[in-house]
């Protein structure tokens, strides 16, 4: 159902795909409209160890929500933002790709354990969340991608 990387040799091993999930900032989620058009939207991430499911928050109304209830299958994709080379203008990096299926998070309380989460890979800063909770909270939404197909390669822009 899923292809494979086309270039074989660029191909990075799974538990690289998974340490570049774990660390990098955000990547573009990208959905299915009720039009039919994809659309890409950067967000920020959190990678679960122990589910092995990507974690995302954000407002529970807009364009990527209606589109995310309308069809939940997704693609996301992120790099770990890469090095120029000292010869030129190209980038060498390491992208991955994730397909899944993305569910909501219904349990408050997990909701806001993941929030959390989000937070500290950030900012690590607990009355930042705090103030966060309060302002934001009642208006946040949870949702979580449950990856059925991962990939990885090397990139080499020249």
């Amino acid at each position: 159902m899923f292809r494979e990387v086309a270039r074989k040799k660029q191909v990075i091993p799974y538990a690289e795909c998974i340490e570049i999930l774990k660390t990098a900032p955000r990547g573009v989620l990208s959905v299915l409209t009720e039009e039919g058009y994809p659309y890409g939207a950067p967000i920020n991430h959190w990678y679960n160890e122990e589910d092995g499911k990507l974690y995302f928050h954000g407002g529970k109304k807009g364009h990527k929500i209606d589109a995310l209830r309308h069809c939940n299958k997704v693609s996301f994709v992120c790099t770990d933002g890469g090095k120029q080379s000292e010869e030129g203008w190209w980038l060498k990096f390491r992208s991955v790709v994730v397909f899944g299926k993305v569910e909501f998070v219904d349990d408050p309380v997990f909701a806001e354990e993941i929030v959390r989460k989000l937070t500290k890979k950030f900012i690590g800063d607990d009355d930042y969340f705090e103030e966060e909770l309060k302002e934001a909270g009642d208006r946040t939404l949870v949702f979580a991608l449950t990856p059925e197909h991962i990939t990885g390669k090397t990139v080499n822009e020249k």
